[in-house]
């Protein structure tokens, strides 16, 4: 059993880790998971997941590695002693492989990142994908699982075919999630908090409802709630 609040992932979208540290502060225990990416990690951000580790906190090491096989497996290596529960890759076959060999037995979880949230099918098309979306996430789905990764990074939409492909000892990670009434933004495939638990989802990536809101703390009990 996954305690609900485990069930919520902050995005620590922010540029300045001290920034972000003040952010957990007054989120306090209503949440216990938190996602660095690219923004925050760039700008020194990677220092704060020990910090997180040590104090008990779960973190979703979002930087979707891709290169070739040796240097993934190689970046994997060199990140594996920070402490993060959850690092993803881009779902290419090479680069999950190598991810699997960097990890080791005591790294964090892989997950493979299937199609980005922020695609809709003209998207995909112009990238140069002869697929349809759903098509690409399950075939990218069962490549992860034939590899041996540990979840999928995927829009709760394809959720219910995703679990399908991948079984249910593997994880799904959902993006693009936001309350009722939320702005949308830049995401296009969107649920509500409690749609995403209803289809079966692991663990929800919740950003700016969260740290835009006046109080964060409440913001995220109130996802959470809806989860549970």
């Amino acid at each position: 059993m996954i305690d609900p609040r485990d069930r919520l992932i902050v995005a620590l979208d922010l540029g300045d880790p001290r920034e972000a540290e003040a952010l957990v502060e007054r989120i306090g225990d209503a949440a216990t998971f938190y996602k660095i990416g690219y923004r925050l990690a760039y700008a020194g951000g990677l220092a704060l997941v020990p910090k997180l580790a040590a104090r008990g906190l779960k973190v979703f090491l979002d930087l979707k590695l891709h290169d070739i096989g040796n240097t993934v497996e190689e970046g994997v290596r060199a990140l594996t002693d920070l402490g993060a529960t959850f690092l993803t890759v881009h779902a290419y076959p090479q680069t999950m492989r190598a991810a699997v060999r960097g990890r080791g037995e005591a790294g964090p979880k892989i997950l493979a990142v299937t199609v980005l949230t922020s695609y809709d099918e003209a998207d995909a098309r112009e990238a140069g994908y002869a697929l349809p979306v759903p098509d690409l996430v399950a075939q990218r789905a069962a490549q992860a699982a034939q590899a041996g990764l540990d979840g999928i990074v995927c829009s709760a939409a394809e959720a219910a075919s995703v679990r399908d492909i991948i079984g249910p000892d593997r994880l799904i990670v959902t993006p693009g999630i936001r309350p009722a009434g939320a702005e949308v933004g830049d995401q296009k495939r969107v649920m509500t908090p409690g749609e995403a638990r209803a289809a079966g989802i692991d663990h929800v990536v919740v950003g700016r409802p969260i740290t835009g809101a006046a109080d964060p703390r409440d913001a995220a009990q109130r996802i959470v709630a809806d989860m549970a």
